[in-house]
This record gives C-alpha cells, structure tokens and sequence, in this order.
C-alpha cells in the first residue's frame, strides 16, 4: 500500500527545517530506523553530502538516521533496500536528468507504489505527478523525458503563490502559466501553497495542512479545496 506524504516545501518562514513536518514525519516513518535520501536536485551552493548533512540533522530529532544515495556505489540497490525515501528539493530538471541518467525513475515508482515510505518536498514532490510540466523551475539541463513517477493521477505546482494585487510585476501570474499548460495538456493541476501537504494511503489521497489548495482543471474556473479534502477521484 503507497504511504506517501507530498509537501509543498521543505521550510516555512522562520522555521528550521522541516520543523512544521516533523509530528507528521514521526508517524510516516515509524516503522523506520533510517531512511535513503535523494539530495539529486541541487545543482549549486550546497554539496551532496551537505545536503544530506541538513536533513540528517532534522532527522535525528526524531531518531531515524539518514545516508545519502551518493554514498552508495550502487543506487538501484539502495533504493531497494531502503525503509523509508525522502527525495528533497532544488532543480525539477535537474533532478529528473539524474534518476534517468542512474536508471532509478522506474524502480523507484515501483519501491514506493509497493509500500516503501515516501517523502518529496518542492522538486521531490514534483516528480510524484504525472509530468514536471507544471514546475516553477528554469530549464538549466535538458531531461530524457517529461514523464515523472505517476504516483498521483495529476500534476503539482509547488510552491504555489496567489497573485499579489498591490505588486507592479507585470509578467504571468502562476495561475496564467498553469492555464498556459492547460492549452495543450488535459491533466489537472494542483496548486499546493507553503504549508500544505498531500497524504497519499494506498489509493486514498487527502489535502493536509491549515490552508486550501487551488485546482485547476482543463477549460474550467479554479477552485479552492479545503484542508482534509478528499482527491481520490480527481483524474
């Protein structure tokens, strides 16, 4: 059965690292001595292995130990023999390149959807969709393809920010961009705002967090869900 937990982002503002998810993170992976983390999104300013420093540390607080999946010489192995899988955020793109490139998008669809313990934040909550199609990323490296891990049946925008009515920015809103996507893909959309998270149980998947999330659906007007909202038919 999938367990799963998709968060919008990693950090709210002025709270340490996944500070906000930790009572969550406790039960998720409970059955967890430590887990396997994918620190393949950042491309800059912060090695693999600080990366994975950064989130050993949250993790400790709640006594799972954490290796990277760069530690490993073999990463097909790690994945199979991990008890719990955090992939973290950074680069959509970039991150997508590496799970092709190491032959781990497949096998990593199939761990999580056979029950292995998941967690993605930004560019790891990304890559649970159908696509990355719907990413705020630049295009810094050009993927093998689009297609991401299909363990919910629409796409993410993490991230997600409401135009801001007092601003002079005159470029797209997200809400734009996502209608952009809507031209020529029919696959919905949701847009999860800082905070928010999905929590996937088996085939049951619900809005988690304080706040609403806002879908979109081809040729429709956006709608707001409410926290504790069920998507599970949402196709």
């Amino acid at each position: 059965m999938k367990s799963i937990i998709i968060a919008s982002t990693s950090t709210l503002h002025e709270g340490s690292y996944l500070e906000y998810l930790l009572p969550t993170l406790q039960s998720h992976f409970k059955n967890c001595k430590s887990i396997l983390f994918i620190p393949y999104a950042r491309p800059s300013g912060i090695s693999h292995d600080e990366y994975t420093s950064k989130v050993a540390q949250a993790f400790a607080s709640i006594n799972i130990s954490v290796k990277g999946i760069h530690e490993f010489d073999n990463p097909e192995n790690a994945i199979k023999n991990a008890e719990g899988i955090f992939t973290g955020g950074g680069n959509t793109f970039l991150l997508i390149t590496q799970l092709y490139k190491n032959n781990i998008m497949q096998l990593l669809a199939e761990t999580v959807k056979n029950g292995t313990p998941y967690l993605g934040t930004s560019a790891g909550s990304n890559i649970c969709g159908l696509s990355m199609q719907t990413t705020n990323d630049m295009p810094i490296i050009y993927p093998p393809s689009f297609q991401t891990l299909g363990l919910i049946p629409f796409n993410l925008n993490p991230h997600y920010l409401d135009p801001d009515m007092q601003s002079k920015h005159m470029g797209e809103t997200r809400e734009t961009r996502i209608k952009e996507f809507h031209a020529f893909n029919a696959i919905p959309v949701l847009g999860l705002r800082e905070g928010s998270w999905l929590e996937v149980k088996g085939d049951k998947i619900t809005l988690k967090g304080s706040l609403t999330a806002r879908l979109f659906l081809q040729n429709q007007t956006p709608k707001e869900l409410e926290s504790e909202s069920d998507l599970s038919s949402l196709k």
